[in-house]
């Protein structure tokens, strides 16, 4: 929505002068005494039958408002014709022509104008290179968008509600195709233009230039392109042909100030503008929020599968699935906690070879808790993948097996999953896994970290071989709701021990992280202290140089 402050307060002075021509020969300095020199007059074109003098066309002014119609030399000469006016805007400019001619004529010569009715679209802000390479090719949407109008030209509102399109266009004509790929912004735009043509030869196209682009959008942000002058140097325009020129021009902003009254009302339009928003949003709200049952916790994970690297082969894709624990989790009927990607080929970065997915999923778990022992720690959900490649005759192999723990802390999380799969020895192993694809896989993927059917205490893996493969990349975003979050009562202390247990747990998990990793040390400086000669180890047991 504009201001009507700003529809009627904006205007701006732009001045344009020829610096190169005959202004060249008016500036030169004066004559020493003694010398005998032609006088620069003389130089000067006489006036012509109007009494015009051609220097005249050297410098001109002029103060543009917002919207304001300056016609042309080339709008003047086509106008006055009758038979080139087909549309109503062309008759109501032939009009305006006609009383133009009647009175003083036009105060303007070279400085015109094109308002936001015009069909004109400044072509240049379409043909701008998108990188820095010289030999950049536009590709078949930028040809296409290149003639395509980026504002809007039929302005003519919806009667009520009713739907004037069909949803579904089973055969869309070339011109329902341009016109409903044309990025529709609201806007209103504005051009100021000059015609640099020389003097006798004002009023052909291939002599107009674009001094100035305003732009103001439907949230009353002005743009001005190039910007105002201020203390800066004036700006400055080279033609081309036989004879170049050059022209300079500056830009100021002459908007006289607002009046109280004036700013008064358009802060009341302003005030029933967001109030009538305010209630819209509502609206689509709903004044019911959907909370959850006293004493659970519901989880919200909007995931997305980045990448997967450092794998065999090519033509990737991953198998993922989320497995809730059986004890107090639950997930709604309708939920889809599985899902394939896209099969992708792998791009070389480095020593790599990735494939980019950008897999975006979502799932929604509750977990209600009842155990209230202090010694009581809830499991938390397991997100598996199972990564495969594709070969040109459609047959799979298996690259790899992951699974990590979903982050038990709410907000954005990126996880990198380590993959290993089975290995089968020997050559004919692997050359059936290269020409048909056979390999070695799970019957139950939840081998990969501990099977959902596994009773005992210790989980033995004696006798599987493996090989580290590469690793796919996560992005989660996690969203936790409880009413324990906002009541006093038992029930959010009852859900903060819960919550404060699962950060005791992921803590202690890294401690045990932490001395497994000292442990595994020290062991391995214990074997290679056993591996050396006994002449280089002193009777305390440390090494000798």
């Amino acid at each position: 929505m504009l201001s009507d402050c700003w529809n009627l307060n904006y205007s701006s002075r732009v001045h344009l002068q020829r610096i190169t021509s005959s202004n060249y020969l008016h500036y030169q300095p004066a004559a020493q005494p003694g010398k005998d020199l032609i006088d620069l007059a003389t130089f000067r074109p006489p006036p012509t039958a109007s009494g015009h003098r051609p220097d005249e066309d050297e410098e001109e002014e002029a103060v543009i408002g917002w919207q304001e119609k300056l016609f042309s030399q080339f709008e003047v000469d086509l106008y006055q014709n009758e038979a080139a006016c087909q549309s109503p805007l062309d008759h109501q400019y032939r009009q305006e022509i006609l009383k133009l001619e009647d009175s003083d004529g036009r105060k303007n010569r070279r400085i015109f104008t094109y308002t936001d009715s015009d069909r004109f679209t400044n072509l240049e802000e379409h043909c701008q290179k998108m990188t820095t390479t010289a030999s950049e090719m536009p590709s078949f949407l930028v040809e296409r968008m290149a003639n395509v109008r980026r504002r809007r030209q039929d302005r003519r509102g919806m009667e009520g509600g009713i739907l004037k399109s069909r949803i579904v266009t089973w055969e869309p004509s070339e011109e329902f195709v341009r016109n409903n790929h044309v990025i529709n912004t609201p806007l209103q735009t504005m051009y100021i233009m000059a015609d640099l043509g020389p003097y006798g030869k004002l009023g052909y196209k291939k002599y107009e230039h674009v001094l100035c682009t305003l732009k103001v959008d439907s949230n009353g942000v002005i743009t001005v392109k190039p910007d105002f002058t201020g203390l800066k140097g004036p700006y400055r325009i080279e033609t081309e042909g036989e004879k170049p020129e050059l022209w300079k021009y500056t830009i100021d902003n002459v908007s006289s100030l607002a009046q109280p009254e004036e700013e008064e009302r358009e802060q009341r339009v302003f005030k029933d503008l967001y109030g009538r928003h305010k209630e819209y949003l509502s609206s689509l709200v709903g004044t019911d929020f959907e909370t959850t049952v006293p004493g659970a916790l519901r989880l919200f994970v909007n995931g997305e599968v980045v990448s997967a690297q450092g794998y065999e082969y090519d033509n990737l894709y991953v198998h993922f699935f989320v497995e809730l624990p059986t004890t107090n989790w639950s997930s709604p009927a309708f939920q889809q906690l599985s899902g394939i990607t896209q099969t992708c080929a792998t791009k070389s970065l480095g020593m790599d070879k990735v494939a980019y997915f950008s897999y975006p999923f979502t799932f929604e778990a509750s977990f209600l808790h009842e155990d209230e022992s202090a010694g009581a720690l809830p499991e938390w959900p397991v997100l598996y993948c199972e990564v495969h490649s594709l070969d040109f005759w459609q047959r799979y192999r298996v690259e790899g097996y992951g699974a990590v723990v979903l982050p038990a802390t709410p907000g954005a999380h990126t996880l990198r999953v380590s993959t290993w799969r089975p290995l089968e020895l020997g050559t004919v192993a692997e050359l059936r896994r290269f020409f048909i694809g056979g390999s070695l896989e799970l019957e139950d993927l939840s081998y990969v970290r501990i099977p959902g059917t596994f009773k005992g205490e210790c989980l033995s893996r004696f006798g599987l071989r493996t090989e580290t493969t590469g690793s796919v990349t996560f992005r989660l975003h996690c969203l936790q709701q409880s009413r324990a979050f906002m009541e006093s009562s038992s029930l959010r202390k009852r859900m903060r021990s819960v919550l404060d247990r699962l950060e005791g747990f992921s803590q202690q998990s890294s401690i045990h992280n932490v001395l497994e990793a000292f442990r595994r040390a020290r062991r391995r400086m214990q074997e290679a202290r056993e591996s050396l000669p006994q002449d280089l180890v002193s009777p305390s047991g440390a090494m000798v140089r």
